[in-house]
């Protein structure tokens, strides 16, 4: 008659996918550093162009009610 074979325990599998589950985890902090760094550009971008374009819009309202302060003045 046959017997089941048994399973033999290693020792080292624990320790392989905990090396796996640390290498995950350093992976995933270098993209978060990475995408962080990649917001802080894009933000200080955005940041530029909202200015310009308020200033702009500021510009626009001025000549605005210039031209409506002379036309009214005619």
């Amino acid at each position: 008659m046959t017997t089941v074979r048994r399973r033999v325990l290693r020792s080292g599998e624990p320790v392989a996918a905990e090396r796996r589950r640390l290498r995950l985890l350093e992976r995933k902090h270098q993209q978060l550093i990475k995408e962080r760094d990649s917001l802080k550009r894009w933000m200080t971008r955005l940041k530029r162009a909202f200015h310009a374009m308020e200033k702009l819009q500021a510009k626009i309202a001025r000549l605005e009610r210039q031209i409506a302060e002379l036309e009214s003045q005619a």
